[in-house]
């Protein structure tokens, strides 16, 4: 059985803050849903993750700023520190032995580690075979409808529908929906 990390719950203090930044670093805006005055949730992916970010409002009991550690990998550290420098992430840079780093907070003070990765381990490459895989995992999906709007909320970026085959129902609109309604 595949796992595959889906998403990731961070707390803030300020939604709109908190999209603004990440939208400014390049994220997509997947999601910006309020249901029937329920609380809102914004769900943002960094460029190349297919694992998003999810804050809002009432979706976590965590204090603002409490998540620390959340890991974002690149192939070069270095000019991953330009581009947040310039998008104004204002990251910090370590090296070690073993692995170059830079991290970064958002507003609220959620802490972000940034990793080069050149080499990864066994098991852990892109392998033609898998990239195979993925491929005909995505032909199964082509004659399903586009994501559907929720009144409107749902961003109009393109993005990959997640579609259930079996049954027909959108994952991701559904966990949208499970968190505007607080279940």
């Amino acid at each position: 059985m595949d796992m595959r990390l889906e998403v990731v719950v961070i707390p803030v203090a300020d939604v709109d803050r908190a999209k603004d930044f990440y939208l400014a670093l390049g994220w997509r805006l997947d999601a910006d849903v309020t249901a029937d005055g329920r609380p809102r949730v914004v769900q943002v992916t960094p460029p190349g993750s297919s694992a998003s970010v999810v804050f809002g409002t009432s979706v976590t009991s965590r204090a603002p700023g409490s998540a620390q550690g959340l890991h974002l990998v690149v192939d070069d550290v270095d000019a991953a520190y330009d581009e947040l420098t310039r998008l104004g992430a204002a990251p910090g840079v370590e090296r070690r032995g073993y692995g170059s780093f830079l991290s970064f907070s958002d507003p609220d003070g959620n802490g972000w580690v940034v990793q080069e990765i050149t080499t990864r381990l066994r098991g852990r490459e892109d392998s033609p075979a898998h990239d195979a895989e993925e491929e005909q995992g995505s032909e199964r999906y082509r004659h399903l409808p586009p994501r559907i709007a929720l009144d409107d909320t749902i961003a109009t970026q393109p993005a990959t529908p997640r579609h259930d085959p079996d049954s027909g129902r959108d994952r991701d609109r559904d966990f949208m929906l499970h968190y505007a309604a607080g279940d």
